[in-house]
């Protein structure tokens, strides 16, 4: 009976051991540090005491894992100076992935700096030949007003006065009878006398003598 008793003591105890450290072990489950940001996050979701307390611990969260789970599996890193991803392995990129990384970003720099160059000239570029037009409009403006000072102005035509026949006199009634009478002597001399002042303007003195 003694040993029988001892027997199922030891067996009790025995129970009582394993259920001690299985509790023991269930308890360092729930309390181990998180994997990844999104079991943070989850953490963070279930103890925040408060918003304030909420932010604290998703920032702490971020800072702590760069990386996020991708649907498929694995995780993704995103660098926010190239606005681009990288896929890593686990939760925060290693070494090697963070020197591939880091290659990247100067190899995005040299790109973004060839850009700007090119940009640059490209506009000093339009900048000059925008000057050129310029001064090829000016100088066809200058050499226009320059062919409109020396040109010769056009000649106004001249004023001729038009020469009227002066009235013929009349005859006397008694000179119409007679061709070579006084009469008609005197009416052609008058008429001569006419055609040259028409032709050579007023009489010279011989003839006002």
């Amino acid at each position: 009976m003694a040993g029988a008793r001892r027997l199922l003591a030891g067996f009790a105890m025995a129970c009582g051991m394993v259920v001690l450290v299985s509790a023991h072990a269930r308890a360092g489950w729930w309390s181990r540090a998180p994997a990844d940001f999104e079991e943070c996050a989850a953490s963070t979701e279930k103890n925040a005491t408060s918003p304030d307390d909420k932010d604290k611990r998703l920032t702490a969260c971020e800072a702590k894992f760069a990386g996020r789970r991708k649907p498929g599996g694995g995780y993704t890193y995103f660098d926010f100076m190239q606005n681009r991803h990288f896929d890593i392995a686990g939760p925060n990129p290693t070494a090697e992935e963070q020197k591939h990384i880091d290659e990247q970003y100067a190899a995005f720099l040299k790109d973004q700096r060839r850009s700007i160059i090119a940009a640059a000239f490209f506009q000093k570029r339009q900048q000059v030949e925008q000057a050129k037009e310029t001064v090829g409009a000016s100088a066809k403006a200058g050499a226009r007003d320059i062919e409109l000072a020396v040109a010769p102005k056009p000649k106004t035509a001249e004023k001729r006065v038009a020469l009227l026949p002066r009235p013929r006199p009349k005859m006397a009634p008694h000179c119409e009878e007679q061709l070579f009478s006084t009469c008609n002597w005197s009416r052609i001399s008058t008429g001569v006398r006419d055609f040259k002042k028409a032709l050579f303007g007023s009489s010279s003195h011989k003839e006002r003598s």
